[in-house]
């Protein structure tokens, strides 16, 4: 009697995600495979489904007021199509995905590597004057993490108030004793999304990726880079870590700091007051000195940085350069890499030869056959681990943030990105670009298809699962 009530239970429940996948699902092949994964695997695939495979931007458990919390001035739409050239469309879509306009008058700062980041970023909150906001991904205690805390407490001493958001998964790992004496000298913390046995299936897999730092509304830092002595140690297995930073000072830092409001009012439901900045006139609609932010995330009406990454490729003309460890691009950004490769585009893909994780780096290189047919160069960064996240095209437009090329921060992960149409900038991304690659390995497609059946059967199983990655 009971297994018939259970049984009864099950397919009810069943049917029911199946329907909801029917109605709200955001993709044909994905939808289909849920569908057969549900019915194949007994209970196992309910509970898979909950975790990891519901459309949030359908179901929006987390609602961004933002019209509650942006409240610095914002130019109409006929003032964003005041501005002419080949981005114009770039800057329209970014406009209206994330609100934040193409700012002037932003000193840039190339950061590359742990040393010099870090020396940058506690350079700046040494100087802070009255506020400090930090957020990141990954937390970890350690120097660095010991550092801050050391800071944080002669700044608070001084009367600047420091605010910190950590991810819940990202930093599982940091203690609650380093918490306690946060909250003890005086930093007011929130964890984004912490792990809780009510809301596991809800929230388990969308994490805030970014990594922020803003001091006194008027300087910050994003990037790749995340809280951990791995930047400046290395790790061992893996040998150093690599990777770019990005520092601003100007409007662009005050949208960064807008983009940590949001989050803070998402963790503490507190709203807090932006610092105004002096407004910077925009003399000419040249967008050779523009930098523009853009912030996504699992709430969003559409997939923001997906749709960023799509407009700067379809918008090369002579090269496009890409650095990334993830590049687990979906069907439109496959075609679009593809497409530009073959309109004569010189495309080159700077990935990482050492993974931090097998089965996605399996998936990375599951895609490499299909770029390389079609002329993309791909090049293995050798040593240690090569972490950032950049895309420089044209000697005109260039990107650094924390999203990756794949579904995971196109779909589940709130993620920033700085967009900078900026010649020189560009230029200089270029140059280090190209240093990379001099040393490193260049596949070919003739010896790509010669690698050993093995290595071909870890792609598959690696493509096979990078939905679920």
């Amino acid at each position: 009697m009971w297994t018939s009530i259970f049984i009864g239970i099950y397919v009810l429940v069943a049917l029911s995600i199946v329907l909801s996948v029917i109605v709200h699902g955001a993709k044909p092949t994905k939808s289909l495979a849920w569908i057969l994964t549900i019915f194949a695997i007994p209970i196992g695939g309910i509970f898979l489904y909950l975790l990891i495979g519901r459309n949030r931007r359908k179901h929006k458990l987390l609602q961004l007021k933002k019209d509650l919390f942006l409240k610095l001035p914002k130019p109409n739409s006929q003032q964003v199509n005041s501005f002419n050239g080949r981005y114009k469309k770039l800057i329209t879509l970014t406009y209206k995905n994330s609100h934040f306009p193409p700012t002037p008058g932003n000193e840039l700062q190339l950061l590359k590597d742990g040393k010099t980041t870090f020396k940058a970023i506690f350079y700046a909150l040494e100087n802070a004057r009255t506020q400090i906001h930090i957020q990141y991904y990954i937390f970890e205690e350690g120097e660095l993490a010991d550092r801050l805390l050391r800071l944080f407490e002669q700044k608070i001493a001084q009367g600047v108030t420091v605010r910190m958001i950590y991810d819940g998964i990202g930093s599982f790992s940091l203690s609650n004793s380093y918490i306690k004496s946060l909250t003890t000298i005086g930093v007011e913390v929130c964890s984004f999304l912490p792990f809780k046995f009510g809301r596991f299936f809800s929230s388990l897999n969308y994490r805030n990726h970014r990594k922020i730092i803003v001091v006194d509304g008027e300087i910050a830092f994003t990037g790749g880079i995340n809280i951990s002595d791995k930047y400046l140690k290395g790790e061992v297995g893996l040998g150093n870590w690599h990777d770019m930073h990005l520092g601003l000072k100007g409007q662009a830092a005050n949208h960064l700091d807008q983009v940590f409001m949001m989050d803070w009012y998402l963790v503490s439901q507190k709203l807090l007051q932006p610092l105004v900045l002096p407004p910077v006139e925009i003399k000419t609609t040249s967008l050779s000195e523009l930098v523009q932010i853009v912030a996504g995330g699992p709430d969003d009406d559409f997939p923001v940085l997906e749709q960023t990454y799509f407009s700067i490729i379809n918008k090369a003309k002579e090269y496009l350069y890409i650095t990334n460890p993830y590049i687990i691009p979906g069907q439109a950004l496959i075609q679009a890499l593809q497409t530009a490769a073959l309109s004569g585009v010189d495309v080159r893909l700077l990935v990482s030869e050492n993974a931090d994780n097998r089965m996605v780096s399996w998936s990375v290189h599951s895609y490499f056959e299909l770029f390389l047919k079609s002329g993309i160069k791909i090049f293995l960064f050798p040593d240690g681990f090569l972490h950032s996240k950049i895309i420089v095209s044209d000697d005109a437009i260039s990107t650094i943030g924390t999203a990756n090329l794949d579904d995971r921060s196109f779909e589940q992960n709130y993620e920033v990105n700085a967009i900078m149409y900026n010649k020189n900038f560009a230029k200089l991304l270029k140059e280090d670009f190209e240093k990379d690659c001099s040393t490193s390995k260049l596949l070919t497609h003739e010896g790509f298809i010669k690698r050993p059946w093995s290595e071909k059967l870890k792609e598959g199983i690696g493509k096979v699962l990078s939905p679920l990655l």
